[in-house]
């Protein structure tokens, strides 16, 4: 016995096979559109009594006899189709025109164009009072019926394409993104930066703790790391003589999946020659007001059931003190075994390699989680920054700042380390980390420091990520992607 689906996909067939010997094309190259559906429904004023040209796929289909009253939908959303027969001619397969007689050869989901008159019905709903109808691409599959209904949460990321075609909130969403990164450029260039590139493929990979992906060129036969930062290249360009350059692009760490971390992700980086942390601490908060109030219009969010306000002050949490203050952790000077103690009891549960710089920070995550922010996480140790320069007053902490909101870190700066014998210094107790076994520690990039050989002047460097955008929006990261990464589901 056939299936329901297997019955549509045999009457669909029936219906293009009709109208190919109609002489219709089920695919033209050409086609028009004067307005966007939202343009005409909000502005009916200006619209009213105009015949327009109108195009998009049929999202809804209902015949009254000699009326029929059909929705078609673009980017922009919605707009009602008002078909009288007594308004159309017969079918023209020379203009590519349908008659009414033939409309029952549409299917919800094909993408259709329509001339009319813009009018109200009587219901008071904004409608095109259809004359002509072209098809300009016939679906031949059915759209779902119910798609927030699906059993699989992954089928959604799967099939993007109809996830955002039935739930315009989410085209609206990826819009809102589009902007956030829109608005985050105009920002930067009206401060004077430019935008710089640099490359995807290293040889040496740096300028965070992570674990690389490795691929190979076989061009010249070498194992490259796709980046997972774009510091060191961009630091270089300061010692070139750029002062104010920044980068917005993928980066890639091959680390585990969670809803604030994928391991291919978009990052704003910046740096900043002449400046330190402070002057980019404030020109961090002064940004993200920005887009806050661009993107949305507004400055208090609620992002993972904690509320905050960007236009309050933003507070300083000194990392020492207060891991000294809620743990009872001294970084300095507690025991490797009393700090895994604590992270213990806490349910943190660790994963590769455990050692006394992990156990802080594990320390510091327990904590971080309890605060709404916004607030600046400032004075971290030396020995956890290898590229952030120290303290004059205290050598043994950094110049370094995050951004705390949410109970996460969204963002990342310091004044940079411009000592090469310190940086190498540096480099070379992480190559130690890495040879111990922690894939994470950074790698020793001897290029990078025989650059500050040369010379690079004084610069703060800050990145953020697209996740500040999640937790604008107050969704995990795969929802806050348009295709994220799954695992490869054989059909």
């Amino acid at each position: 016995m056939a299936s329901r689906l297997e019955e549509i996909l045999k009457e669909r067939e029936k219906k293009i096979d009709t109208l190919k010997l109609m002489g219709i094309d089920l695919y033209p190259a050409r086609s028009q559109k004067e307005a966007e559906n939202k343009e005409v429904v909000n502005n009916f004023e200006k619209y009213e009594s105009k015949e327009m040209v109108l195009a998009g796929r049929i999202m809804a289909w209902r015949e009254h006899g000699k009326l029929i009253f059909g929705q078609i939908q673009d980017q922009t959303g919605r707009i009602q189709l008002f078909i009288r027969e007594d308004m159309m001619g017969p079918t023209d397969n020379e203009k590519q025109i349908l008659g009414f007689e033939d409309l029952e050869l549409l299917d919800i989901g094909d993408i259709i164009q329509a001339k009319g008159v813009v009018v109200k019905t009587r219901t008071g709903e904004v409608s095109l009072q259809v004359k002509e109808i072209k098809i300009l691409t016939k679906a031949r599959l059915p759209l779902p019926d119910k798609w927030a209904g699906i059993v699989d949460p992954d089928e959604a990321f799967r099939k993007r394409y109809l996830d955002l075609l039935m739930d315009q909130e989410k085209m609206r969403r990826f819009e809102r993104k589009s902007k956030f990164w829109e608005v985050t450029r105009k920002y930067l260039k009206d401060k004077g930066f430019i935008e710089m590139e640099t490359p995807v493929l290293e040889s040496v990979t740096g300028g965070a703790d992570a674990k690389p992906f490795v691929t190979h060129m076989n061009a010249i036969d070498q194992d490259f790391f796709l980046r997972i930062s774009t510091e060191l290249y961009q630091k270089r360009l300061i010692g070139a003589g750029f002062e104010k350059i920044y980068t917005i692009g993928p980066n890639f760490r091959n680390e585990g999946m969670d809803d604030e971390h994928l391991p291919e992700y978009y990052q704003c980086e910046w740096y900043w020659a002449y400046a330190d942390y402070r002057d980019n601490m404030e020109l961090v908060k002064e940004l993200y007001r920005y887009i806050a109030l661009e993107v949305y219009g507004k400055t208090k969010f609620v992002s993972r059931g904690m509320e905050y306000d960007l236009a309050d002050d933003w507070k300083e949490i000194d990392y020492v003190e207060i891991i000294k203050e809620k743990l009872g952790i001294d970084i300095f000077k507690s025991t490797e075994a009393e700090m895994l103690a604590v992270v213990k009891k806490h349910g943190v549960a660790l994963t590769g390699a455990i050692n006394r710089s992990r156990l802080i920070d594990n320390c510091w995550k327990v904590i971080r989680k309890t605060i709404a922010g916004p607030a600046y996480l400032i004075n971290e140790p030396k020995f956890m920054s290898p590229l952030a320069k120290s303290k004059p007053e205290s050598a043994e902490l950094t110049e370094r700042f995050h951004v705390i909101i949410a109970g996460s870190e969204l963002g990342n700066g310091y004044t940079e380390l411009n000592d090469p014998e310190d940086q190498k210094q540096r480099f070379e107790e992480q190559q130690g980390h890495r040879e111990a076994g922690d894939e994470e520690a950074q790698m020793l990039d001897a290029d990078f420091v025989e650059m500050l050989e040369y010379g690079m002047p004084p610069t703060s460097g800050w990145g953020h990520s697209e996740r500040l955008f999640w937790f604008l929006e107050d969704i995990s990261g795969r929802e806050g992607v348009l295709f994220p990464p799954l695992r490869v589901k054989k059909d």
